[in-house]
């Protein structure tokens, strides 16, 4: 699946009867079916490093999910290299970091996208006590709170060996996706992120390859 074209500008696959929207399908159907052995509402997406299309890969599963018929909340919560909010084109002068920091009640900051069914929370501001906001009681009632009002809650992270984002809010997702990059995603480096998502207690749902000739979702048991 090649979708990292031009990383100003990311792919939407707005076709559905195009390969790339065939094979988000195929990842669509992956995810339906680890709901229905688990509950699984929330789902971090994330990749080792940065340019390996992880935010590209989540735009096209929110929007995905969202033709299906499902009710899809995407939460950019990569801080300090935001993506959802180019990707969709709204403004991100408000977002996720002012409802945790108490400043804006979660509607004030949900932007509407095309699809009915699909929603978004930009990153807002950066803050100067990122990781604590993530870690606060906010974070984890917008999480629940989420869950209970869609079937879907995507969060775009960081990477993982990036900062400690990734980390601190894996383990209070159902689970994780990660994104690899064919011929950019060095073994040794997916091996590390993978190591450190199962340290945090976090349920790797599957590993999607980026730009290869046909998507490879392997589901991981």
């Amino acid at each position: 699946m090649n979708l990292l074209k031009d990383r100003r500008i990311p792919q939407l696959a707005t076709n559905p009867r195009s390969r790339i929207s065939e094979e988000f399908d195929r990842i669509r159907l992956n995810i339906e079916f680890a709901s229905y052995e688990i509950s699984t509402k929330t789902i971090l997406v994330t990749s080792p490093g940065y340019n390996e299309g992880k935010s590209t890969v989540i735009a096209n599963m929110a929007l995905n999910l969202a033709v299906s018929g499902k009710s899809v909340l995407l939460i950019d919560i990569d801080v300090k290299d935001p993506s959802v909010h180019k990707i969709f084109r709204v403004k991100n002068t408000v977002g996720l970091t002012n409802v945790l920091s108490g400043q804006k009640n979660v509607e004030d900051v949900i932007n509407q996208t095309d699809n009915a069914r699909l929603k978004i929370i930009t990153t807002g501001p950066v803050p100067y006590d990122l990781d604590a906001l993530l870690q606060s009681r906010k974070m984890d009632e917008l999480l629940s709170r989420s869950s209970r009002e869609y079937d879907y809650v995507l969060l775009d992270s960081p990477p993982v060996l990036e900062g400690e984002t990734a980390k601190i809010v894996a383990g209070r997702c159902d689970g994780a996706i990660m994104v690899l990059r064919v011929k950019r995603t060095e073994d040794e480096v997916a091996l590390e992120a993978k190591k450190i998502l199962e340290m945090t207690n976090t349920k790797l749902f599957g590993i999607i390859m980026n730009a290869r000739r046909r998507s490879f979702f392997s589901r991981k048991e």
